[in-house]
């Protein structure tokens, strides 16, 4: 993933320059001025990727992000002035501390308002077999997505719908701002004119950089030469996790689990652990927020890399819904998918015919399950300066 010729943006695969700067004489005054050193130019941090090569899954292509860009995406991560009253930004709910996720159920917008689901973790979102992007998959890839929160009523304003300007009073906004005008300059070879597609390509390659490599799952795959049998790095009861993770139940007619695993890896696959394409609801089909409501749309999740902190708790509520808190529950939730009749697209994997699967996990199975959840947790992405708030 070492390429800096061609990435795919909605669909198109679009040539960008392969020079750090199309104009050597341009000035940094503004950056250098706003940012100091945490914004380097000359030379840009290297977003190169660096994933392990037995990970296969990649939106992208397989081509790398390219650094100018992915630096202009950072800042417009970052900045607040991208919501209507200034105040809030991409990170303010993909937070680096949480894997880019949010601590909160569900996350606040410019006026108080809430979001309608639980903020994605973007962690590795690269690494998967669907582009599709959102709990219900209504974006087809990630540069469809990053710009439809900031044209969000509730979420940062320039919707315009209910008073509120359409996002060309944003790029309006933009242009006025004096490092904005060397940037764009900068990563669109001397075009200083800013345009939603611009901020959409250049936020694309700022998320797809943000990875997470480094946990004792990759130490042990290495270690181990491999995914198969036990790692040498495990606990005992990380292992038994593993397997635990790794093999399929076996079930009787009645859907009770009589031996095996319990198969999270059919939906959850691995070494990536992104969510397996065409998956149906997993029977949480109520709404964020509303336990009265019905929603069965959500067929997306993130990734399980970095589900917990380096402290062993989870870095963000989970579910669409935000009302999971504890790994203990999302297994207990997966222990047995209480059966909805209303909810007749969940999942073929959580049932057998007309039953759900019972896994009928022990005490001590559950605890090895949560054990192993906690090895795909890394270090780097939570201090990484690349994907750090400039401002």
């Amino acid at each position: 993933m070492k390429y800096k010729i061609i990435i795919a943006v909605s669909g198109i695969a679009l040539v960008h320059a392969c020079t750090p700067n199309a104009n050597p004489s341009q000035s940094f005054e503004a950056v250098q001025a706003t940012f100091g050193s945490s914004v380097p130019v000359e030379p840009p941090f290297d977003y190169s990727s660096t994933a392990p090569g037995y990970i296969t899954k990649d939106v992208a292509g397989g081509l790398d992000v390219e650094d100018e860009l992915a630096t202009l995406g950072r800042v417009l991560f970052y900045d607040t002035q991208l919501s209507l009253n200034n105040s809030i930004a991409c990170a303010s709910c993909h937070q680096q501390e949480a894997a880019f996720g949010d601590s909160e159920s569900r996350s606040t917008g410019l006026d108080g308002g809430l979001t309608g689901r639980q903020s994605m973790r973007l962690v590795n979102i690269r690494f998967a077999t669907s582009p599709t992007m959102f709990w219900d998959e209504r974006a087809i890839n990630l540069n469809d997505q990053v710009t439809q929160p900031i044209q969000d009523h509730v979420e940062m304003g320039f919707s315009g719908t209910q008073g509120q300007p359409t996002i060309d009073s944003l790029l309006d906004r933009l242009m006025e701002i004096d490092y904005y005008n060397e940037l764009f300059e900068w990563a669109f070879d001397g075009s200083s004119t800013v345009t939603e597609a611009k901020i959409a390509e250049a936020l694309e390659h700022f998320v797809l950089s943000i990875e997470s490599f480094d946990s004792k799952y990759d130490q042990g795959f290495a270690l181990n030469g491999g995914a198969n049998g036990g790692f040498p790095n495990f606990t005992t009861s990380e292992n038994q996790g593993k397997t635990i993770f790794t093999q399929a139940p076996q079930v009787n007619n009645q859907g009770v689990r009589i031996g095996g695993g319990a198969g999270c890896v059919s939906c959850h696959q691995a070494p990536e652990f992104s969510i397996a394409p065409n998956s149906q609801n997993n029977g949480v089909d109520h709404e964020a927020g509303n336990p009265a409501g019905f929603d069965t749309t959500n067929t997306k999740s993130p990734s399980l890399r970095d589900l917990v902190g380096l402290d062993g708790t989870p870095n963000t509520p989970m579910m669409h819904t935000g009302d999971f808190l504890e790994l203990t529950t999302i297994i207990e939730h997966y222990n047995e998918v209480i059966p909805n009749v209303n909810n007749t697209t969940v999942d073929p994997r959580l049932q057998r015919g007309a039953n759900a699967i019972q896994l009928e996990l022990t005490t001590t199975e559950r605890t090895a399950l949560e054990d192993f959840l906690k090895t795909l947790t890394g270090q780097n992405v939570y201090t990484d300066a690349r994907w750090s708030d400039p401002f």
